[in-house]
């Protein structure tokens, strides 16, 4: 591997140019073809195999001729204090409104209050339904001003009146604000490590054109694969942090062997050989862990890690040929400003490549050396405080009650509940199949009765029968929200009950509605949150087994990686559904925590974590392999790498926790918790606990069973094999030395 990959970097610096009008018409080529794709399509399904999504589909399959896909707007009425929305002058109101609406070309059909009698008891409260005919996405910008203009001139008549449902609702998008702030955040850091612009600007110049290509292809690959740009965000998110990580590691490597007094191209194969072995071990531990995530059985999960995955795979290649190109254009630009003054000769009391024998890496270590059951106490101790309330997890899907009150979608959610209850906003779809019913009419008014009278049901709507006549559906309305305990024990308790219901009707129903998918959804989240675990955690022993040839190593590994996770859990739950300083964050409804989070959370955060353990653990492994005792490899390893995976771990917290300025819950719920995520398992897991437990280790830690140490695959990651580095066919001349 270290001598494939010295090959490698040595050939990207001398035909530099050539790599780089490689990857110049990589990106016009994926950039044109995501200009003439046409937009993705959702296919409607969102977990196969759960309860709610068989109701769904059913309703697809009987109910022909719903625009189900289409989007839709819930205009909601608010009469002025002390009047009734039945008035006749508000009721004028409300008509013009939706007579208004309704002769929009995308417009399938629109309902009035009156109409479908949607008026609340005390006749304050009203809403209109409108159906369009196309996805949210699809309708014009005509379209939308023509709802906006009738609303405006509803509410210049002193009628109170919001709006919910997809038709006005921003869509998620990457790109802008958050990532700005995350590459100028990752600048500061990269430039107070190197105190070179030029070092600091390569690792995000390169960044960008990963991510750049990474986003091209998924926008030209959407309408095959489904990959929406809500898809693309987590591509973005990794995609420029490990980016930057990744250069940042070859091109720290690349200073260190210069300072060495290694001709530039020598040094940049030297650097891919030995960083680059790293980098590829570490992006192959995110890509499994991303990839993963197909075990899951979400179709959006799987394109999401499936096209992050793809933007690690770019990020890789573009640190293994690209940088050093890169560095063949400037081979002296990225050397610090004393280096470049003094050539190759060091300052006075560095060793070891320019690097002090004192660094903060080193005294850190020695420190934890010196102490390391207090570190691995306190560490534990702590990461277990944070990690208790995931005790409490309670998962949900956030809707438009999590959405800020400046939006007219959560002014609309709280208008409803207050009108007509706290269930409302969350009613249960419940489709009835009566093909095997002697008389379907009256085996669904059956059906309908016997929900109705359920314990927290406090209506039911009239059953709609489809054109065959087989099959109906109609809505039942919990007295609890959506996401309250109260309404998922409903949901049980319907489901539980339906048996002797089907018997003596011979229907068969099934309970749907985005309350019930919510609740399947976690509940097989759950369930598919040990299978998935066991595959990752599984792969990436092996690899980090083949990595380190060590069985602790890994062991060691794995379990800091669960100690971190759950701390990133627990403090995602205080605050994003306890509520412990979340309007700091511009968290306005705590509540609880999307169900694709903890999944989420552990799949990227395990990835991101062996990340670091290959970074640091590798430079320990390669002393203790040149001969330094277990101890002093610890130091030699803290004085190369600490500082690089310090800088490496702050771009990446720079890089997540600007995602937490989103207005979108979901994104900035998973930013916050990578964020915190990598601060954990960088600061006290990988910079405090494993020194702590190496030192307790000693020698053991690399111990490896002599039949299983002759059946790895010898993979150098350590470079044994540069010590002598490989023949390349290139003459060092004096012109190369110039460079």
């Amino acid at each position: 591997m270290a001598t494939f990959l010295y090959r490698l970097g040595h050939t990207a610096f001398r035909r530099r140019w050539s790599v780089l009008l490689v990857w110049a018409a990589v990106l016009v080529a994926v950039g044109a073809g995501a200009a003439v794709a046409p937009a993705a399509k959702d296919d409607g399904s969102f977990m196969p195999g759960i309860e709610a999504q068989k109701a769904f589909d059913l309703m697809e399959e009987r109910f022909s001729g719903a625009h189900s896909d289409g989007a839709n707007a819930r205009i909601v009425f608010v009469a002025p204090d002390g009047q009734k929305i039945t008035a006749a002058d508000n009721r004028a109101v409300i008509d013009d409104l939706v007579d208004g609406v309704r002769s929009g070309a995308q417009v399938d059909r629109v309902v009035s209050p009156f109409q479908a009698k949607t008026v609340s008891t005390d006749a304050s409260t009203a809403y209109a339904t409108v159906s369009y005919k196309v996805a949210a996405g699809d309708l014009t910008d005509t379209t939308k001003k023509a709802l906006e203009s009738a609303i405006d001139v509803a509410q210049k008549q002193g009628m109170t009146v919001e709006v919910g449902g997809t038709a006005l609702a921003t869509q998620p998008a990457a790109g802008g604000m958050a990532e700005g702030m995350g590459i100028v955040l990752a600048a500061v850091v990269l430039l107070i490590t190197f105190g070179s612009l030029a070092a600091a600007g390569l690792p995000l110049l390169t960044a960008i054109i990963g991510v750049g290509i990474s986003m091209a292809s998924i926008l030209a690959l959407g309408s095959t694969f489904g990959l929406s740009m809500t898809t693309g965000t987590l591509a973005t998110m990794l995609g420029l942090a490990v980016g930057i990580d990744y250069a940042l590691f070859v091109v720290s490597r690349y200073r260190e062997e210069r300072a060495k007094g290694h001709v530039p191209q020598e040094a940049a194969g030297l650097a891919a050989g030995t960083a680059g072995s790293a980098v590829v071990f570490a992006g192959l531990t995110v890509i499994i862990a991303l990839a993963g995530l197909t075990v899951v059985g979400v179709p959006m999960l799987s394109k999401m890690g499936l096209a992050a995955a793809g933007a690690v795979v770019v990020a890789v290649l573009i640190a293994l040929t690209l940088v050093p190109a890169l560095l063949g254009f400037w081979p002296n630009a990225v050397l610090a400003r004393r280096a470049r003054k003094n050539g190759k000769r060091t300052s006075s009391g560095e060793q070891h490549g320019g690097i002090p024998q004192n660094n903060g890496g080193t005294r850190w270590a020695r420190f934890v050396l010196r102490r390391p059951v207090p570190v691995l106490l306190a560490g534990v101790a702590g990461l277990g405080a944070l990690a208790l309330p995931v005790t409490d997890l309670q998962m949900g899907m956030p809707g438009e009650e999590s959405k800020p009150t400046s939006t007219t979608e959560r002014r609309a959610y709280d208008a409803l509940a207050d009108g007509f209850g706290a269930g409302f906003n969350g009613p249960l779809t419940i489709v009835v199949d009566a093909k095997g019913a002697a008389d379907p009419q009256s085996a669904v008014e059956t059906v309908v009765k016997e929900i109705g009278a359920t314990d927290g049901v406090v209506s039911v709507s009239p059953a709609q029968f489809n054109a065959a006549g087989d099959t109906a559906m109609f809505s039942a309305v919990p007295a609890t929200g959506p996401n309250d305990e109260a309404t998922k024990a409903l949901i049980h308790t319907i489901r539980a009950e339906r048996s002797a219901t089907e018997s003596s009707t011979g229907t068969t129903f099934e309970v749907t509605g985005s309350t019930a998918m919510n609740i399947d959804v976690a509940q097989a989240l759950q369930n598919a949150l040990v299978p998935y675990l066991t595959v990752i955690v599984g792969l990436a022993f092996v690899l980090l087994l083949v990595v380190f040839r060590s069985v602790l190593v890994p062991v060691k590994a794995a379990l800091g990686f669960l100690l971190s996770v759950l701390a990133a859990l627990g403090s995602v739950v205080a605050v994003f559904q306890w509520g412990w300083g979340a309007e700091l964050l511009g968290v306005e409804q705590a509540g609880p925590i999307m169900s694709l989070m903890p999944i989420f959370l552990v799949g990227i955060v395990f990835g991101l974590a062996m990340d670091y353990e290959v970074f640091l653990v590798a430079r320990m492994r390669e002393a203790y392999v040149h001969g330094d005792r277990p101890a002093q490899a610890v130091v030699t390893g803290f004085r190369h790498s600490a500082r690089v995976v310090v800088a490496a771990a702050l771009i990446m917290i720079a890089v997540f926790a600007s995602f937490v300025a989103s207005a979108e819950p979901m994104i900035k719920t998973i930013g916050f918790g990578l964020a915190i995520a990598v601060l954990f398992d960088a600061f006290v897991v990988r910079m405090a606990l494993v020194p702590a437990v190496l030192a307790l280790l000693g020698d053991r830690a690399w111990w490896l069973p002599r039949r299983l140490d002759r059946a790895l695959p010898n993979v150098d990651v350590e470079g044994e094999a540069l010590q002598s580095p490989p023949s390349t066919g290139v003459r060092h001349d004096k012109e190369m030395v110039r460079m």
